[in-house]
Parts: C-alpha cells; structure tokens; sequence
C-alpha cells in the first residue's frame, strides 16, 4: 500500500531572499509538503505512535523557516534534510516552496521551488 501524509498551503512570514531590501521586509511563503509513509499500523490501531504526526511535521518546518537564506533552494533543502532526519519512517518527500509577490519586476503571484526524494537520496 502506498500512503502519504500531506499539509497544504502553510504560511510563513520570513526573511528570505537575495536582495537586502526582501531580508529587512520579509515576505509571505507557502509551503506544501506531501510525504511517503507507511501507515499502514495506524490504520488498525488508531494510534498516532504508528504514524508520523503532522503537527510534528509543521513544527519541523516552521523552524527551518525562521532561518533566514537567500535562496529558496536552500530552504527547501534544509527542510527536506531536517524531515528525513527527524522522521525515520519517511520514505519520500515532495516539497514545494514558494515566494509570494516577488520582487522581480514581473506580474507574478508566486514563484518557487519543488523537490522530489527519497530517503535513498539523503544516504551519505
């Protein structure tokens, strides 16, 4: 069976960005993380030990967010780092992060970054 854990659409404030103008205002991010986890157990046993908490999940990724950096990339991958690393039943993750009203001289309402990978990627 393949099952998946998902938190859609969470917002941050934060102070990411290249330009020192984005660190000293901050923006508004969204992510969106869809993880592959067996549980399988918790189906039976309505145990929240036999999954992998999403509130836990949120927590993770609320810290890496208050670091600030200047790219998008590294956010997101210091995120997908820190949930392999702290949940050992994920097998994947599918993270999207992205900036709302960038400052690029564009008519745009996001953009952003997507990482797709498996626990099997993260292996020294």
């Amino acid at each position: 069976m393949l099952s998946y854990i998902y938190l859609k659409d969470l917002r941050f404030f934060a102070r990411h960005g290249v330009a020192r103008q984005e660190q000293l205002v901050g923006n508004t991010f969204v992510v969106n993380l869809r993880v592959q986890a067996d549980f399988s157990r918790a189906v039976l046993t309505d145990e929240v030990s036999d999954t992998i908490s999403y509130a836990d999940l949120y927590t993770a990724i609320k810290a890496e967010m208050a670091v600030p950096s200047r790219l998008l990339e590294h956010v997101a991958g210091r995120i997908v780092r820190r949930l392999f690393a702290d949940f050992p039943g994920i097998e994947g993750i599918e993270l999207s992060l992205s900036k709302r009203n960038p400052p690029m001289g564009a008519d745009v309402d996001v953009a952003g970054v997507e990482l797709h990978c498996s626990r099997c990627d993260f292996l020294p």
